[in-house]
């Protein structure tokens, strides 16, 4: 069974879905002002490789991932850049799906955009104000935190200490506020900002508020998994729990899944420190295959380290698995041995996606391949595991001139005729052909 790290409860839970074989699952996705970063892209890639392996177990998933496509970043950049804020993310919107498509990330079942759910999200504050959870204050709506049971949980911290870390706040917006640490849900328009209707006068939403009225709109009240970076857990979470209870009266999510962070030559990732790096740079350099091998191959909660050595590697280790895939199939290989393989996979990845466990199981399954068992029985659940982490290879076939070349060198070992099987393999290293003998003939991988 799949053991999931729900950070709700900090511990390591079965997995059971609200529905037999079908998996609800939403992630927060960008606030599209700018390029993705090589942090956004290790979210992206660490879900959409939980989301493959749960389709991998069979599971029918219903995958959401919104476009936060209205913000003051947006607003701001939109000014900036003489766009309106539409036309600044549809712009990134469009960059994302280039960025990700590059990183062999699965389009998702929907990606929602907050300026599509405008009545949706005006509908979900009439009730939040209707039932006393939320109130109006000069055109803004914000959320009473004394309403929620047990609020900022999921972050594993206390209203009372909250409340103690937030007395000190007097800017004018507090000022408005029954309690300091009240949030948005609407925020009245300031001149020359887009702004939508509502019953409050004219404003835009909160942050918080678009990712609960997108989950339960697409998925229902109650969501099988609901995913994002660590960064995430307070507040953006811890107020969408809130409010969602609030509205609905149901658990909001059964599990909350977090990514860990992205450091850079071991250093935490910041503006800053001049090490901010966006994904679009580093596809211009590395291939994009090997960016998500990296990527997808680290369990998804630990943090990374970005380095230029980790690419060298990951490009080594990819390189193994691609000459493994593409050797030619074999007449037999052990069902036992093989079935033994895919149990320790499923083992690994069963443990809270522990893709890095995961990993070293196809590394020994493509040694054993090496090692000429590679029936058509054996490719295809080796292609299975690969598909799970986002690695599809190519069928790669060797021209007739080198396949002739390997089939002289095999006539000449035969008559021991050892000068020219020398000689052939020589030519054939230097045309990047790398060749194996092994017990059930010769095998090839390319440099």
């Amino acid at each position: 069974m799949i053991k999931l790290y729900d950070t709700m409860t900090r511990s390591l839970r079965d997995f059971v879905p609200l529905e037999e074989g079908k998996v609800r699952m939403y992630v927060c996705g960008p606030t599209v002002y700018n390029y993705i970063h090589i942090g956004n892209a290790r979210s992206t890639v660490a879900f959409d490789t939980i989301r493959r392996y749960l389709e991998y177990r069979g599971y029918d998933v219903t995958y959401i991932s919104n476009f936060t496509d209205v913000d003051d970043k947006i607003i701001r950049a939109a000014a900036e850049s003489q766009m309106t804020p539409k036309e600044l993310a549809d712009q990134f919107i469009a960059a994302f799906k280039e960025d990700t498509a590059q990183l062999f990330v699965k389009p998702a079942t929907k990606n929602p955009r907050v300026m599509d759910y405008m009545d949706e999200i005006i509908a979900f504050i009439e009730v939040l104000l209707g039932n006393g959870c939320a109130y109006e204050a000069d055109g803004d709506v914000y959320f009473r935190v004394e309403k929620a049971t047990n609020y900022a949980k999921l972050a594993n911290k206390t209203l009372a200490d909250l409340e103690i870390g937030a007395s000190g706040r007097t800017d004018e917006e507090t000022a408005r506020k029954e309690n300091p640490l009240d949030f948005a849900l609407w925020k009245s328009a300031k001149s020359g900002e887009i702004s939508w209707d509502s019953p409050w006068g004219a404003g835009r939403p909160g942050w918080h508020i678009e990712c609960s009225v997108m989950a339960t709109e697409l998925l229902g009240d109650t969501i099988d998994i609901h995913g994002g970076g660590a960064d995430l857990e307070f507040p953006h979470h811890t107020n969408e729990i809130a409010q969602s209870e609030c509205k609905t009266g149901h658990t909001f999510a059964n599990y909350w899944l977090h990514n860990g962070f992205v450091n850079v030559d071991n250093e935490k990732m910041s503006k800053s420190l001049g090490n901010f790096v966006f994904a679009r740079d580093l596809l211009d350099k590395i291939d994009g295959q090997v960016l998500r091998f990296f990527l997808a191959t680290q369990h998804y909660r630990k943090p990374i380290n970005f380095s230029e050595k980790a690419i060298y590697d990951a490009q080594a280790n990819l390189k193994y698995l691609k000459n493994a895939y593409t050797q030619p199939l074999t007449a037999i290989a052990d069902e036992a041995v093989l079935a033994d393989f895919v149990t320790r996979f499923t083992d690994s990845m069963d443990d809270d996606i522990n893709a890095a466990n995961g990993i070293t199981v196809v590394f020994e399954l493509a040694k054993w391949i090496n090692s000429g068992n590679y029936t058509p029985t054996v490719k295809t659940a080796f292609a299975a595991m690969l598909e799970v982490f986002g690695i599809v290879f190519e069928e790669e076939v060797l021209d007739s001139a080198i396949e002739a070349l390997i089939a002289e060198r095999q006539e000449a070992r035969a008559n021991r005729d050892f000068a020219t099987a020398d000689r052939i393999r020589d030519e054939l290293a230097n045309k990047g052909i790398k060749l194996l003998d092994t017990k059930v003939g010769v095998r090839w991988t390319r440099d």
